[in-house]
């Protein structure tokens, strides 16, 4: 029996993949950040920014052990805890090391997905405890369930880079942190419009960038299976994008550029799990159909008292679902040689691929509903109406994404209630700034 030995093409492609879906954190912040309002912009990109590191470190700690170390079908063990013997050994043809920080990332950026669900109105403490347990009661169960050997593993369930473990997991926890966390005070009685679209564009791009190492990178080698997934990734959000602006021109006469951002992320998400199950046309298909379920749940969204800030649920939950199940349909062992879906002769799958839905859905819900409960008896997970109102930069923060003359003596009146002391050292710096 050959021995696992490290190739240095794989391992050098690992590398890039590793820093691109890096990447997508920051870029999330700005997708996020340029569609709430400006007074909150700095705390929205906060969310994402802050999960680099609150993810990152219960990742090392316990989270890879808990998903990848072998235990029970439904978690792993804690021999990795630590990082207890996580080394330069092979996994694979790569160093476990790297494996290890290729799937850290991963668990940051779904832990980051949650927050825009509840941006504009969650206190920053609570959120910051709510990821960061949520990374590893949540998270990383589901990923061995899925990556690690677990009971969907088991089963067959197809899921190449995350369309349940990642962004059906993510979906459900903001769907119920929304309704736990409930409205904002402005929420159906006035326009809540994006402060700055084009940030918003310049993170759905750096996403698809990034979405190249999220995808491809799963195949964790340098090899004609993350060839295959590149090009569906490039494929699927681009047909995704065509069908989402033809359906805003034929609904409202204008194609808005927040929609077209919005596309783009859908479509990448629903490839998501059949990157590297599928065929190129396949794709292109996948990613069309992808359009019309998350467009139209975009549309009626608005007409309920749901406030689900920035549409989690309809983009990566219903994106998440239908990527899934179009796994089950459009697989074929011509491309990806583990297993043929509907289309192929084999309609098991699609059960299969929707059990795995129905189980991630059902426990991130649970899970979900009681770590926020639990936080909430702790301390208060809503921010009081006059700091809604005032807003969440200068609330949560003592500062502001835009600064002006205006905004500094509000920090400055609210730093003098709180910490008298620290007054003269923030006007100093703010005359300076206006020297500078």
């Amino acid at each position: 029996m050959n021995q696992p030995t490290l190739v240095p093409a794989d391992t050098a492609w690992m590398l890039a993949s590793t820093a691109l879906v890096l990447l997508m954190t920051p870029a999330l912040a700005f997708f996020y950040g340029g569609l709430v309002r400006s007074k909150n912009a700095l705390n929205t990109m906060m969310m994402s920014v802050a999960a680099l590191g609150f993810v990152g470190v219960a990742w090392a700690v316990l989270g890879y052990s808990l998903a990848f170390a072998d235990g029970s079908a439904f978690v792993g063990g804690l021999q990795r805890a630590f990082l207890s013997g996580v080394g330069l050994q092979p996994q694979g043809t790569i160093p476990q090391l790297l494996f290890m920080a290729y799937q850290g990332t991963f668990a940051i950026i779904t832990a980051a997905l949650v927050s825009g669900a509840i941006v504009e109105r969650m206190r920053f403490g609570p959120y910051l405890a709510f990821i960061t347990l949520w990374s590893l009661v949540v998270y990383a169960p589901v990923a061995h369930w899925v990556w690690g050997g677990g009971f969907l593993a088991r089963m067959g369930a197809l899921d190449f880079a995350g369309g349940t473990v990642v962004h059906v997991n993510a979906a459900t926890a903001a769907l119920v942190a929304a309704l736990v966390i409930g409205q904002r005070k402005d929420y159906a009685r006035q326009a809540i419009l994006p402060h700055n679209v084009p940030f918003t564009l310049l993170g759905a791009g750096l996403l698809w960038f990034g979405w190249f190492g999220f995808n491809a990178g799963s195949a964790l080698a340098a090899n004609g299976l993350a060839a295959l997934a590149f090009a569906n990734t490039m494929l699927a959000p681009a047909g995704t994008l065509v069908v989402w602006t033809l359906l805003d021109l034929l609904r409202n006469g204008k194609a808005t550029a927040v929609g077209a951002a919005t596309a783009i992320v859908v479509g990448l998400v629903a490839i998501t799990p059949a990157a590297g199950f599928v065929g190129p046309r396949a794709a292109l298909v996948l990613g069309m159909l992808a359009a019309f379920p998350s467009y139209y749940a975009l549309v009626y969204r608005a007409r309920t008292r749901l406030d689900d800030s920035l549409d989690v649920v309809a983009a990566h939950g219903l994106g998440g679902t239908v990527g899934a199940l179009l796994t089950g349909v459009f697989a074929a062992k011509w491309w990806n040689g583990v297993a043929d879906g509907l289309l192929h002769g084999n309609p098991a799958q699609l059960a299969v691929q929707a059990a795995g839905v129905v189980a991630t859905i059902a426990y991130s819900g649970v899970a979900s509903y009681a770590l926020l409960k639990l936080i909430d008896l702790v301390t208060p997970l809503k921010v009081d109406r006059r700091e809604e109102g005032l807003g969440l930069d200068v609330s949560q923060h003592g500062e502001e994404a835009y600064a002006d003359d205006e905004g500094a003596i509000l920090i400055l009146q609210r730093t003098e209630a709180e910490a008298p002391a620290a007054v003269p050292a923030i006007a100093a710096a703010a005359a300076e700034g206006g020297r500078s």
